[in-house]
């Protein structure tokens, strides 16, 4: 299928559906000799694993990174690294009622006008499941980037119009939504729960944090590094909006309130979000994703069978309430993919 590789000079693709026998990536253009292992990439894959929240599938997959080539005693070797995780609890009868159906939300129409045919088990390729493959990849840039001092960080900020107003990045890890503010994850807790008893799904918004990215990633034009972030972060299946630095709220300043000014000791403020004419700038990098509710919800929605006949349809089944937290790191591993490749692409004109 086009459009299942990413990058240039760090390139991924990814492969599998949701009720096949399992996902996977081929990682090419990693440089040889970054420390990896199994249990390296099993990290991150272990924050995207469901049950982690009250938001959570009840999916149990234990989601085992596999490596198959590209590692060699405990070291990259420069060649294509092919990373697998099997699918171990797909339940495949569990869809087949909506198999004739069109899922709102979904993208069963869009397919199935493309291609004429979809995989209806899980939404196939469509699923969020394919992001397993996105994580071992953001897993391996990752390592990768650790040795420039270059860290991501991506967190809960908005969750069913609950809001954080702290940034305190040490309570991340502290709660099930990774969100930066005690007080409102347990605020979110109580939305999702109140939604659940409803049937129905929650949106909401996830910062992403760059720190010690240099000067000089990105391109001035078609290959801005916002532009490559946006891409790749709205490239994630449940965003529907991405902005850097200020975003749309810069529309509402003047330029003297937008501008950063410039000082011997750095930038005064971050409007920018860290990247000026599609270079980053050396400050923080800042990424917000508007994430959509999941669409597979229990309450009763309009619908049209393959016939173009109306229906109605009612999902049932183990699905998320919200794709936060799970897409944290999946932003996150984006993100880092992003980062490695205009790095080494920074690295090739570089002067020697």
């Amino acid at each position: 299928m086009p459009g299942s590789t990413f990058g240039k000079a760090f390139k991924i693709t990814t492969w599998g559906e949701s009720h096949g026998q399992g996902v996977g990536v081929v990682i090419d253009g990693c440089p040889p000799g970054i420390p990896m292992t199994e249990d390296i990439i099993q990290l991150m894959l272990d924050r995207r694993k469901p049950g982690g929240s009250s938001a959570s599938t009840s999916r149990k997959e234990p989601d085992k990174a596999i490596i198959m080539s590209g590692i060699f005693e405990g070291k990259t070797t420069g060649t294509p690294i092919m990373i697998m995780v099997n699918n171990k609890d797909a339940k495949s009868r569990s869809y087949e009622p909506y198999a004739k159906l069109f899922r709102p939300g979904h993208g069963d129409i869009t397919y199935q006008q493309k291609y004429g045919i979809r995989d209806w088990r899980g939404g196939g390729r469509a699923s969020a499941r394919e992001t397993v493959a996105r994580v071992a990849a953001g897993a391996v840039a990752k390592a990768f980037l650790d040795n420039k001092n270059i860290k991501v960080h991506a967190y809960t900020m908005a969750l069913g119009g609950v809001k954080a107003k702290q940034r305190d990045l040490d309570s991340i890890n502290t709660n099930m939504f990774f969100c930066p503010d005690k007080e409102a994850a347990i605020l979110m807790a109580k939305r999702v729960e109140e939604v659940r008893k409803n049937g129905d799904s929650l949106g909401g918004v996830v910062e992403i944090l760059v720190k010690g990215a240099p000067a000089g990633l990105g391109d001035p034009v078609f290959d801005k590094l916002d532009a490559e972030l946006a891409k790749a972060v709205m490239g994630i299946g449940a965003v529907k909006g991405v902005e850097i630095g200020a975003g749309f709220e810069a529309s509402k300043k003047l330029g003297s309130e937008n501008n950063d000014p410039i000082l011997p000791s750095g930038f005064a403020t971050n409007n920018a979000g860290g990247i000026l004419a599609g270079i980053s700038s050396g400050d923080e990098i800042i990424i917000r994703a508007a994430v959509k509710p999941i669409p597979s919800i229990i309450m009763e929605q309009k619908t049209i069978n393959m016939q173009k006949k109306p229906e109605t349809i009612s999902i049932k089944g183990r699905h998320d309430i919200s794709a936060i937290p799970r897409i944290n790191v999946v932003c996150e591993a984006m993100v880092y993919i992003v980062l490695a490749d205009h790095f080494l692409r920074q690295k090739a004109i570089s002067p020697p």
